[in-house]
């Protein structure tokens, strides 16, 4: 009788996810595939693909997405900090307190599934689960009450010393520290990871690995010969590669944990491309007349800190990975000057004028406008007007104001090397795979949640936005 028990028990469906936040598939599935075994493997005995990420695609709120199948505009999150009203000055930062639904942990956890959760965004401050969380880059410090249950932090500190939640100066110039510090926080990452899975029962592991973003971003022109930064013959031309292939061989060790009857995915939120440059959002509506400041800066100068005439102020708008525009309107902001029936007109203006910005060099940029109700059927908090992807996201916004140009190759918050691309990867292996089922198309983020409640037989919400990848149940 006993015997049977545990057979049973052995033969319990599991779900590991790996995320790589940032993971770019024209590296991993073109070019490096053939250098990193483990993830060729995978590959090889199951199904892969593009993942197209969420509008925005931007870590916060792209694992959300992911982890609830609520699209942004549900979540009410369209990046790291959003309007908490429509006031001028009030702005939340979407840490897990602005998550309001369910993501699949919580609803796993009702069910009596065991979890084990390791630096996944938008997971501080941590919430109670059926089993074990670390919270993501988005934690003050370790310090902070950043795991659940709150004495875990000690163990932690046990099995790997000084844990890593991010590296926290990736844009500075400070190249060799920063290397140094990405390989440290993910090995630590990996190793955290390998304790608990041999140590506790579960069901459900996911963790995210914010490494690979930071080394793009700080890496990407030492890399890339079409980059306006790249330098042939660079000590740091081979570092993203050397870097996947670190990740590649930790996600061999954990592959060892991972029994026959364990589900495997890997996945990225988006992936990565060069950064071409900026473009200064309100620079330009100061220069057509949508933006009016009572004095301009000397020096470039953040938004929050100018002196804006809202009684003369149509437009304005936020740097970032995109730019998001807000109208002044009447009624609704504070001071708004544009009548409700001219909203949509000037919405049409400011499409059409901003899509035909050029890049520095006189040049087509191929920017694409949006209104944020063409993305979302449901818009919940205080979503933009506008949402701009200069570049088609290969040029970023900076919201700064007090430069000679509207062009900058400097980012706000110092130097960056590359943006957000709309696709992430996708890779699931089932249970006792031996052969592949090959490539998938028309993956889409919020289709790994319900696909895992279906893996671990679960029922799945009717409110779920994703359909479920039949490739890996």
């Amino acid at each position: 009788m006993d015997l049977g028990l545990n057979w049973l028990k052995r033969r319990k469906r599991r779900v590991m996810v790996i995320g790589l936040d940032c993971a770019e598939p024209e590296l991993v599935f073109d070019r490096w595939l053939d250098r990193l075994p483990n993830i060729r493997s995978l590959i090889e005995q199951g199904a892969y693909g593009r993942l197209r990420s969420c509008d925005p695609p931007i870590t916060v709120p792209a694992w959300a997405v992911m982890t609830s199948s609520k699209r942004p505009g549900t979540l009410g999150i369209y990046g790291f900090r959003n309007r908490a009203d429509y006031s001028y000055e009030k702005h939340v930062i979407a840490n897990s307190t602005a998550v309001k639904a369910d993501r699949v942990w919580d609803i796993l956890s009702r069910h009596n599934k065991r979890v084990i959760l390791i630096g996944i965004p938008q997971t501080f401050p941590p919430k109670p689960v059926n089993g074990i969380l670390v919270s993501d880059f988005l934690t003050p410090d370790t310090k902070s009450d950043y795991t659940y249950p709150s004495e875990f932090r000690d163990e932690i500190t046990k099995v790997v010393g000084d844990y890593i939640l991010d590296v926290r100066e990736f844009r500075t110039d400070k190249k060799g520290t920063i290397l140094k510090e990405i390989f440290e926080m993910t090995y630590k990452r990996f190793q955290l990871a390998r304790h608990l899975l041999a140590k506790n029962e579960w069901d459900y592991f996911m963790m995210v690995e914010i490494g690979v973003d930071r080394i793009q971003h700080a890496f990407w022109s030492y890399m890339d010969k079409t980059h306006r930064n790249y330098q042939a013959g660079n000590c740091y031309e081979n570092v993203i590669l050397e870097y996947y292939q670190f990740v590649d061989d930790e996600i061999g060790e954990l592959l060892k944990l991972a029994d026959e009857d364990t589900t495997v995915f890997v996945v990225s939120d988006h992936g990565c491309q060069k950064m071409e440059g900026s473009v200064c959002i309100n620079e330009w509506l100061i220069r057509e007349g949508y933006l009016v400041l009572h004095e301009m800066p000397e020096t470039p100068t953040p938004f929050a800190k100018l002196k804006v005439d809202w009684t003369r102020t149509k437009a304005w708008g936020d740097g970032g990975y995109y730019s998001r525009l807000f109208l002044n309107v009447k009624g609704r902001e504070p001071q708004g000057i544009v009548n409700p029936a001219d909203f949509e007109r000037l919405r049409s203006e400011l499409i059409t004028k901003i899509e035909a910005i050029p890049d520095e060099k006189g040049n087509p940029m191929g920017t694409n406008v949006f209104r944020p109700e063409e993305l979302y059927k449901v818009r919940n908090g205080v979503a933009p007007d506008l949402m701009v992807y200069f570049g088609n996201l290969a040029w970023r916004s900076a919201g700064t104001v007090g430069r000679d140009s509207i062009y900058t190759f400097d980012n706000d918050t110092g130097p960056d090397d590359a943006n957000h691309g709309q696709y992430g990867i996708f890779i699931a292996r089932p249970p006792a795979a031996t052969s592949g089922v090959g490539e998938l198309q028309g993956l889409e983020i919020q289709d790994i949640a319900p696909t895992i409640l279906k893996i671990l037989d679960v029922p799945i919400p009717d409110d779920m936005e994703g359909n479920i990848v039949r490739e890996a149940c």
